[in-house]
């Protein structure tokens, strides 16, 4: 029997003329996990797009148990044995972990849905993997970590050979990782052989068997996991276009500069507790802290989504009150979420679509909108920020997590925000891509505009930040000047309380 339970060989794809898969080649042992790793727009979702029926292939050959297959649809994948986790969640909110798991595919008694053996079958499932949801519980009670959970749950309900992973862990918290981990030591055992694909270097050298990387749409080299390390795969993912994103710069005259946002204790949910700090104009200034800290609350008690209890917030020297997200949109706040695909963006719709939806007013004629308008400032964003996309109405859903991102950046620059909010603004985004986006932080604030930026990469805060403030249950208990940071270990060990 051949080792590999996938052969895909000189795989090509294009799309109205751009070639984004050129010649690649993809092989998957039996019973082992194999990440594919690549920097933004490297072809890795096309390739497993192609994989699932998703999309169909220019040229090339796919081999699943020795027989050629041609995947026309998803439903061809299925009957091959292959499924697919997508980065997207899928779930429907509306409905219960168990109607999520069994969404058409529902087991009958007769003419009828046999719900109790479906919630049987369903806590079986979950027992198995040991995911501790009820099979009654409602999605939308679920946090985005259980959501993406369910998902798995839901492509292991039906037995699969290959089972393809995109992003598995970008919603979920340490422990929720350590469980998906077992999961796939637990289907390792089956000997259901994984696709892996994370931006995560540590995550993939703990998981893999092993490794292969693509860049710029071509096939670079496949390694063992344990013949790498993180900075060999960086190299091979950049290649010559590996910088120094995450090196910091500082900027001149921080001292002499105005104070932009000024926040007095400020109290958010029983969650933030009397916080109080300032932001001067042109000056980035990290949040770090533990998970709790109140790190989140606080920005979005700034722009309007969480009920400020008690404090007072002043902007560009006149106070202002926050009841809603208008009023802070109003007063020069603007957010990027941290999860872009449920809050930032609406996927379904175009990247003009998302464009446009902040900049109503400036792009309006009359009642009518102007779309000569909207698709300049569009075009100038996929310009300024090098969204890869192969025009102005490409569905945001298409695009790879980093072009995405900068979608969601985009549409808010467009109303130049005194404050701009980012809430993890790289997680689930490649090395590259990461680098690019810290680049068009700091070119923000260099233009005079203040920036607070939450992230749980250390590495981030100290390429981005001139300043860190560290939160420790929902209170500021430290402040970092950037040039006192000498390395990580300073910042890891100020959030520990």
């Amino acid at each position: 029997m051949n080792e590999y339970i996938l052969q895909m060989k000189h795989v090509d794809k294009s799309f109205n003329g751009v070639k984004v898969l050129d010649d690649v080649q993809f092989d998957l042992k039996r019973g082992h996990v194999h990440a594919l790793v690549g920097g933004n727009g490297a072809g890795k979702s096309t390739l497993m797009k192609i994989l699932t029926g998703i999309y169909t292939k220019d040229a090339g050959t796919v081999t699943v148990d020795d027989r050629e297959v041609h995947l026309l649809n998803y439903a061809d994948a299925n009957k091959v044995g292959i499924r697919m986790i997508f980065q997207e969640l899928s779930v429907i909110p509306s409905l219960t972990v168990t109607e999520n798991i069994y969404l058409n595919e529902e087991e009958k008694k007769g003419l009828f849905l046999d719900d109790k053996r479906m919630q049987q079958d369903a806590k079986a499932l979950l027992d198995q993997f040991g995911i501790d949801i009820s099979p009654k519980a409602r999605v939308s009670d679920l946090s985005v970590g259980f959501c993406q959970l369910v998902e798995i749950a839901k492509a292991l309900s039906k037995e699969a050979k290959i089972l393809i992973m995109d992003e598995p862990t970008a919603s979920l918290s340490d422990s929720e990782v350590k469980l998906l981990f077992n999961i796939v030591h637990i289907l390792k055992e089956k000997g259901v052989s994984i696709v892996y694909i994370s931006h995560r270097m540590n995550e993939i050298l703990e998981i893999a068997d092993e490794v292969t990387v693509l860049r710029d749409g071509k096939y670079v080299t496949t390694r063992e996991a344990g013949d790498l390390n993180v900075e060999s795969i960086i190299g091979y993912m950049l290649g010559e276009k590996r910088g120094h994103a995450f090196e910091y710069h500082e900027r001149a005259n921080m001292g002499e500069r105005e104070c932009m946002l000024k926040v007095e204790d400020l109290s958010v949910d029983n969650l933030v507790d009397h916080a109080s700090f300032e932001v001067k104009a042109g000056e980035v200034v990290g949040l770090a802290g533990l998970m709790g800290s109140g790190r989140t609350e606080i920005l979005e008690a700034l722009f309007g989504i969480r009920k400020i209890q008690n404090g007072s917030i002043t902007v560009d020297g006149k106070k202002v009150k926050i009841k809603c997200v208008q009023d802070a949109i109003d007063a020069g706040f603007a957010l990027v979420p941290e999860d872009r695909r449920r809050q930032g963006l609406i996927l379904e719709h175009s990247i003009k679509d998302n464009i446009q939806l902040p900049i109503f007013k400036q792009t309006k004629k009359g009642p009518f909108i102007d779309t000569s308008k909207v698709n300049a400032y569009t075009s100038q964003n996929i310009e300024e920020l090098d969204i890869k996309t192969d025009g102005i109405n490409k569905i945001a859903s298409l695009l790879s997590g980093g072009n995405q991102q900068k979608i969601v950046i985009a549409k808010w620059l467009n109303i130049n925000p005194k404050v701009l909010l980012l809430d993890e603004p790289t997680a689930g985004i490649d090395i590259g891509a990461k680098g690019e986006i810290i680049k068009i932080v700091v070119d923000y604030a260099d233009k005079g505009n203040s920036v607070i930026v939450v992230s749980s990469e250390i590495a981030e805060l100290m390429a981005m930040c001139d300043r860190i403030i560290v939160l420790f249950d929902g209170k500021v208990v430290g402040e970092l000047n950037r040039e006192d940071i000498k390395e990580e270990e300073v910042i890891q060990h100020a959030i520990q309380g």
